[in-house]
């Protein structure tokens, strides 16, 4: 990998339709992300260079590492699974769009608290991964899931559910919604899980729009800019700190890896006429990120 500062490469060129929900497993030192329309679950391992792939049969969202090593939990568009890594042994866990065939979930990460938060949208894939576009912005749904799968709405009427982030001091949670052009922040309680004084926190960046987002230990957001070609760094206060260009134009979602947490793994969709578009992009940042949450398994 290069020594350069901000410089992108391509860590896997994947091509996939829709790469999303990059988790770095610090155990592992591997990367898990998904492709959303052609319903497979990816890993890669970048000291051996080597990737593997696990097919569904329903779109995969994202995902989250457990407290049990090797368990994941993964949201598919209908509902959330444990999928055991060694077996491949998949086990029905959440069901919070149950009766909600017009939506899916769509992008989710653990929190300090150890349950699980989840956005959903619009359904835009069908059941062979063809996308559609989004006519109806009022179908998405910010839920948390317990430790037991049962669901909690904080949110309703969202665009597309994205970006999912909380401070390095537990007290901030970040939310997105992209068909807003917007992130909010609220209020965290670390000790019972909730929520609360939503704020404005960053919108109206002209260059594309926010997709899935990282947070390093300084608290700066590492915001993936779907159509913009570019990750925005965003201050706690909510201004412009950097912008790194992109080689292509539909930055997905981003995470920290790599053994310093120095790597910044970023996922990609495809777009015509651009070759490395879908690849897995890869490229070293100056301050590290923050280790991923883990979802507290009960059994």
């Amino acid at each position: 990998m290069s020594d350069k500062l901000y410089e992108p490469i391509i860590a896997v060129p994947a091509g996939n339709v829709c790469g999303e929900g990059p988790v770095w497993s610090q155990q592992e030192q591997a990367l898990y992300w998904v492709d959303i329309n052609a319903f497979l679950w990816q890993r890669y391992c970048p000291q051996s260079g080597s990737v593997h792939f696990w097919q569904f049969d329903e779109p995969v969202c994202a995902s989250s590492l457990t407290s049990t090593p090797g368990v994941f939990l993964l949201a598919l568009g209908s509902k959330i699974i444990k999928w055991n890594a060694a077996l491949d042994s998949r086990e029905d866990f959440s069901h919070p769009e149950q009766n909600l065939p017009g939506s899916r979930l769509n992008d989710g990460r653990p929190s300090p608290f150890g349950d699980f938060w989840v956005g959903s949208m619009q359904n835009n894939v069908d059941k062979n991964g063809v996308g559609s576009g989004i006519d109806d912005n009022s179908l998405g749904t910010l839920y948390r899931i317990a430790q037991d799968g049962t669901s909690t709405v904080y949110e309703t009427n969202l665009g597309i559910s994205n970006t999912l982030c909380w401070s390095p001091n537990k007290d901030i949670f970040y939310f997105g919604d992209t068909m807003q052009n917007a992130i909010f922040q609220w209020d965290y309680d670390v000790a019972t899980g909730d929520i609360s004084n939503k704020r404005p926190f960053f919108s109206g960046f002209e260059r594309g729009v926010p997709d899935g987002s990282a947070i390093d230990s300084e608290g700066y957001i590492w915001n993936a800019r779907y159509g913009g070609g570019c990750i925005v760094r965003i201050a706690p206060d909510g201004t412009v700190d950097r912008v790194v260009d992109m080689p292509v134009s539909n930055l997905t979602c981003c995470t920290f890896g790599g053994a310093d947490l120095r790597t910044l793994y970023v996922t990609s969709a495809h777009q015509d006429n651009e070759l490395r578009s879908g690849s897995l992009f890869a490229l070293q940042v100056e301050t590290p990120g923050m280790p991923e949450n883990v979802f507290q398994l009960t059994s």
